[in-house]
């Protein structure tokens, strides 16, 4: 993809690897929406940067999400990259009482939300990039977070099919594929050691100007090269009985 003079929306942009992605496409020279479920972090985003467009969405409903693809539709029709990184972590164990109800929210903000996204805004004549942000627990799951690592897993292979069904319409598909970083995902404090977002951000660019689709970093790397058996041993060391 070309790196300046885009239309990018990126849902979860306000903080995290959104915002890392923010702030990169923004020096950049792109022009940059952001979507968010708070007003008050995104009008803490648009005071560190003005010229960031800004819009209340909780991708959990389908019908906001219908809202803002006619939004954009209507006020931002060039827009020609989609970031699908907003995503929702939660640990948790199957005698939580409201298990359910939580893996509900990340399978309707995981999964639904980005694949509805693709089939709105597929509808764009000027759409010519997607990029989904999954994970590396896409590989092999941390059960302390089941369901989370289910919906990467299924986001994974979606976006590998994603890419096949699209070449056809000249859509470039491209996989972000992050590792634990030092993110208040999950919850506040629990990726405290884990490497900085800033570290990931210049890794994954430099992997774009190479023309890479798959953009790794750490365990991520190491994990989409395993084979069976490191797999396996991982996934023990990973989650002790």
């Amino acid at each position: 993809m070309k790196f300046n003079n885009n239309t990018i929306l990126i849902t979860g942009g306000a903080s995290g690897i959104g915002l890392g992605l923010t702030e990169r496409f923004l020096q950049l020279g792109n022009t940059i929406i952001v979507c968010g479920r708070r007003q008050d972090v995104l009008d803490e985003l648009q005071t560190k940067h003005p010229s960031v467009i800004t819009r209340v969405c909780d991708l959990e409903k389908a019908t906001e999400r219908i809202d803002l693809f006619e939004w954009i539709k209507t006020n931002h029709s060039n827009l020609n990259v989609l970031v699908n990184n907003a995503g929702v972590q939660n640990w948790m164990n199957l005698d939580d009482e409201i298990f359910f109800a939580k893996a509900q929210t990340e399978i309707a903000i995981n999964v639904e939300a980005p694949l509805h996204l693709v089939k709105l805004f597929m509808q764009l004549p000027s759409l010519k990039s997607i990029l989904n942000v999954t994970s590396g627990l896409s590989f092999l799951p941390l059960t302390k977070v089941p369901v989370y690592s289910a919906t990467k897993a299924f986001f994974h292979s979606f976006t590998l099919s994603l890419r096949h069904l699209l070449l056809s319409k000249g859509i470039e598909v491209i996989e972000i594929i992050p590792p634990a970083l030092n993110t208040d995902l999950g919850g506040k404090g629990l990726h405290d050691a884990a490497p900085p977002v800033s570290d990931f951000i210049e890794s994954i660019f430099q992997q774009l100007a190479d023309g890479k689709q798959e953009l790794t970093f750490g365990f991520s790397e190491a994990m989409s090269k395993a084979n069976p058996e490191e797999l396996k041993a991982t996934f023990t060391r990973m989650n002790p009985a």
